[in-house]
């Protein structure tokens, strides 16, 4: 027997693929009511989704955090005595 994915699941290995994801597209696939709070569900995880704004509409994207937001997180949780600085 296997298990099935949730839509967060299902949504997260969409995303992890490295293509952009339209809102449209999350909201009639997965049938959610609103794309942009799963979203940020996932974010809150811990996932690094970027959000772009085009003329069309928004685009999600799965991407790799930079050194800048890094640095801001070590300096969130441990201070700015252990902040990386380039």
């Amino acid at each position: 027997m296997y298990k099935k994915l949730t839509k967060k699941e299902k949504i997260i290995n969409l995303l992890s693929k490295g293509k952009n994801v339209t809102w449209k597209h999350l909201r009639t696939r997965f049938d959610l009511k609103s794309p942009t709070k799963m979203v940020d569900t996932i974010k809150s995880e811990g996932h690094v989704v970027y959000t772009n704004k085009t003329s069309e509409g928004v685009d999600y994207r799965m991407g790799k955090p930079s050194a800048a937001i890094i640095a801001a997180g070590i300096a969130s949780v441990l201070g700015t005595d252990y902040a990386y600085k380039s």
